[in-house]
């Protein structure tokens, strides 16, 4: 994650922060209206749900497309343990199998020379 998309990424987050200190507040203000002596008023009641339920979306929005920013960064994507690592490994295993595969040859010329040798004698 680059610098500047880090920058905006913090951006986007502090909106959040910001989003959510309104919500607190639009809900401390239904609170306060809703102990009104002389009751609720209801226009100020569904204009404060209102708002409440579109910063709730926004918010939600805004931290499901972070995470998933978040979530697509590798800090480790330009490391090349893994692939070397993997190839060491298949260089070992193929030289395990021509290992094995000269131990075969050894006895395959084995049992050619003990029958060549079983024809001489005959």
């Amino acid at each position: 994650m680059d610098s500047q998309s880090q920058n905006t990424s913090l951006q986007r987050l502090q909106n959040v922060e910001k989003r959510i200190v309104r919500v607190l507040e639009l809900a401390g203000g239904v609170m306060d209206e809703m102990a009104n002596p002389s009751g609720p008023r209801k226009e100020l009641i569904n204009n404060h749900c209102s708002e409440f339920m579109q910063l709730i979306k926004d918010i939600q929005v805004t931290l499901r497309e972070e995470i998933k920013s978040a979530c697509e960064y590798r800090p480790f994507e330009k490391c090349d343990y893994v692939p070397r690592i993997s190839n060491e490994i298949c260089c070992k295993k193929l030289e395990y199998v021509m290992s094995q595969f000269n131990n075969m040859k050894q006895t395959i010329e084995g049992y050619h020379a003990a029958a060549s040798d079983h024809m001489a004698l005959d």
